[in-house]
């Protein structure tokens, strides 16, 4: 069964109602995976090259090292002809609402490698951080 994005690509009257970058956002997430999207976002397509933000500078190279297999999901998804290249933006960090100040001050002890997800890379943070100590 084909996918739809291939189909409303391939359909001249449904291309000229949807803009092409709506469909190639739309086609993000599968070309790539959910973990892969929740750090890189499809923002836009320029003439035929997708403009992609990525939290930082590290998932900025290690996304431009995939470009091709990208593309050829992309391919896959959408048709080809559509996205010829990928151009990925660091995003600016995100501000969330500030937190109340307390006013008495908090003497809990707590360890700043508890806010990192990946119990993988929090112990590789905290033997990292011991080697800096000493």
């Amino acid at each position: 069964m084909e996918q739809i994005s291939r189909v409303i690509a391939g359909l001249k009257p449904l291309r000229e109602s949807c803009e092409a970058g709506d469909i190639v956002c739309a086609a993000w997430e599968r070309a790539v995976g959910k973990k892969v999207a929740a750090h890189a976002r499809a923002m836009k397509l320029v003439r035929d090259k997708l403009v992609v933000e990525v939290e930082d500078w590290l998932w900025q190279r290690n996304l431009m090292g995939l470009t091709r297999q990208i593309l050829t999901n992309l391919e896959k998804a959408v048709g080809a002809g559509m996205v010829a290249d990928l151009e990925f933006r660091v995003m600016p960090p995100r501000r969330g609402p500030k937190l109340a100040e307390t006013s008495m001050p908090s003497f809990e002890l707590t360890d700043e490698a508890d806010g990192i997800g990946d119990p993988g890379l929090r112990r590789i943070y905290r033997r990292k951080r011991g080697k800096e100590i000493a």
